[in-house]
């Protein structure tokens, strides 16, 4: 999916462009308003700041709009429901305050995709399996080992989900706790330590999760291991 990305902090558009990338989008990535407008490409969905240095993001998104029916989500830290409202007349589809983090952006496009593009009913299974004890059905958010479903809290879900979609892949403390977490997680990262112990004594000997000192977390797949 073809994103363009309308953003003037250097730091916030860099933090979408890596998330977005991980996670398969291409990302073309412009500063000002009228950069925006002057974009010669085709894209699937605009992310869109208002607070641009040339001009008012509620006018550029009042121009696209006007040129076609092509999904914009607002990204902004104007809070004001005002400012919400004026946005979503304009011709907006969807609407994100600062801070929030890549999933919660990520999340907002899927459903704004849903909703311009309906898919057909699939014929085949939406659960991903990994290795022979352990599926992820991400359409309905659950995790079965061995057949039976396990309880999760939210973030260990979402760090589960995270994890399994690069399986083998070194993973940055840093890229975990902006995917998991929040893009504008500044605190310490102790809590992604208690949760990567939960999952190992959740799913011990299908899943293999190794710390990577200084770096990050790699999680393995165990294709050989019984139920235990």
């Amino acid at each position: 999916m073809h994103v363009l990305l309308v953003e003037d902090d250097e730091p916030v558009a860099q933090s979408l462009r890596r998330g977005l990338t991980r996670y398969g989008f291409e990302v073309d990535w412009v500063a000002t308003g009228a950069a925006a407008l002057a974009h010669p490409e085709p894209y699937d969905v605009v992310l869109l700041d208002l607070g641009l240095p040339d001009t008012d993001g509620l006018d550029v998104c009042k121009a696209l709009r006007g040129r076609g029916d092509v999904p914009i989500i607002v990204i902004s830290a104007r809070s004001d429901e005002t400012d919400r409202v004026v946005g979503l007349e304009l011709g907006a589809d969807d609407y994100v305050t600062k801070p929030f983090g890549v999933r919660e952006v990520i999340a907002r496009i899927r459903a704004v995709m849903r909703r311009v593009q309906p898919r057909t009913p699939a014929t085949g299974s939406t659960v991903d399996r990994y290795g022979p004890r352990l599926t992820v059905d991400r359409k309905a958010a659950r995790v079965r080992l061995d057949g039976e479903e396990v309880a999760l809290t939210p973030k260990e879900y979402d760090l589960l989900s995270f994890l399994t979609e690069e399986p083998g892949a070194l993973m940055s403390r840093e890229q975990i706790m902006e995917a998991v977490w929040d893009a504008n997680w500044f605190g310490p990262t102790k809590t992604l330590d208690v949760h990567v112990a939960a999952l190992r004594r959740k799913f011990a000997g299908a899943v293999a999760i190794e710390a990577v000192r200084g770096v990050g977390f790699r999680l393995e797949i165990v294709e050989d291991a019984g139920p235990s």
